[in-house]
């Protein structure tokens, strides 16, 4: 069973300034809780033990947000029990979470090679924070297909192809129910002949041999190395690669409407 995952932090959040400026986007408010808690309870859920966070020194608050404050616990058990609740709930994130960092912005193929040397297990969790998918989770989902038919797993949701240039797309086989062969994925395609109508979205099964791959890829534009670089290189291989159709609601926390549509929906 799949006990590790990967969340990447290092982003700048630019579209969603002027507030990332000063607070990551990951930890912007959902209701009375944060966007990076509904991710961690998404994994924890699904069966996840251990945390891999990829964060850059610009920031470090997100350690100090997962870290205990003694001073203000002090100060909390002497004036507000409840609000001491709200605080030490933290603590069970402390020692599950690992810490990598990516100081410069080298594309989300670099940032998961940062971490190869802390996944352990043949296969691990890779989360997106810029999607949250209520109703249903879909860590737990892509898991059990892991364990089914012990391959990478990525999951998908239908788009109009107009749409289709904002996200990584793939070529695949016919749907059978809610999982297809994965042939080839394309990062926003400005020509849709031979797509199918379902773009990824931010969670992923992934062998280890990814780290190979992306080793082994070049930078690409912005000098950055892209996952689905390193992806389609382990397809032409043939490694298999399931999609997987979510089920349960989709909420992208990456734009700013998106942002105010998900805080509307949790409050």
């Amino acid at each position: 069973m799949i006990k590790e995952a990967i969340i990447p932090l290092a982003g700048l959040g630019t579209r969603l300034l002027p507030l990332s400026k000063v607070i990551p986007k990951e930890l912007l408010p959902l209701g009375n809780t944060t966007i990076l808690e509904e991710i961690l309870k998404e994994c924890f859920e699904a069966g996840i033990k251990k945390i891999i966070f990829v964060i850059s020194n610009r920031k470090k608050i997100i350690t100090n947000y997962f870290s205990t404050d003694k001073y203000l616990e002090n100060n909390l058990k002497k004036k507000n029990a409840s609000l001491l609740k709200t605080i030490k709930h933290l603590r069970q994130y402390k020692k599950k979470i690992t810490y990598v960092y990516q100081n410069s912005p080298k594309g989300l193929g670099d940032a998961l090679y940062r971490c190869r040397n802390k996944i352990k297990g043949n296969f691990f969790l890779l989360v997106l924070p810029d999607d949250i998918i209520k109703g249903n989770n879909c860590s737990k989902d892509i898991i059990s297909i892991n364990k089914k038919y012990n391959c990478s797993v990525i999951a998908s949701k239908k788009v109009k192809k107009p749409e289709l240039s904002r996200y990584g797309v793939f070529k695949a086989s016919s749907k059978i129910k809610n999982l297809f062969n994965i042939h080839e994925v394309i990062e926003k395609p400005k020509i849709y002949s031979g797509l199918s109508n379902f773009a990824i979205i931010g969670r992923y099964i992934l062998n280890k041999n990814i780290f190979t791959a992306i080793k082994n890829i070049k930078f690409g534009s912005g000098g950055e190395k892209q996952l689905t670089d390193a992806i389609n290189s382990l397809l032409i291989k043939k490694e298999k690669f399931k999609g997987y159709i979510l089920k349960g609601k989709y909420l992208d926390c990456g734009t700013m409407n998106g942002y105010l549509n998900t805080l509307k929906y949790n409050l």
